[in-house]
């Protein structure tokens, strides 16, 4: 069944959150500015000036956001595959054999 078995979730799991967590902040972010404009237009009589202006910063602010999610994702991607022998480590400072040289 879908019972996790383990404390953690699995990878594809994490992934699924993750783009559903991008879409929903582009869409939601749209809305909110289309909602905001609509309404204010209806209180201040400005037919479709108010729309317009939300609406797009609700999408500027929205790509703002997915940008800003993506950019969280591959720093952690990188980390994670960086690992032990990443640039830290010693590794990649040349290793037991080179010491000395």
């Amino acid at each position: 069944m879908f019972f996790f078995k383990r404390d953690k979730p699995s990878e594809a799991m994490v992934l699924f959150g993750n783009v559903a967590t991008i879409g929903m902040q582009l869409v939601v972010a749209t809305f909110i500015g289309l909602a905001m404009g609509y309404y204010l237009d209806e209180w201040l009589g400005t037919k479709p000036w108010m729309l317009i202006i939300f609406l797009l910063l609700g999408i500027i602010t929205g790509f703002r956001d997915v940008y800003r999610e993506a950019m969280r994702l591959q720093r952690g991607a990188d980390e994670q595959s960086a690992g032990p022998s990443g640039p830290g480590s010693d590794g990649a400072k040349g290793g037991p054999g080179r010491q000395g040289k």
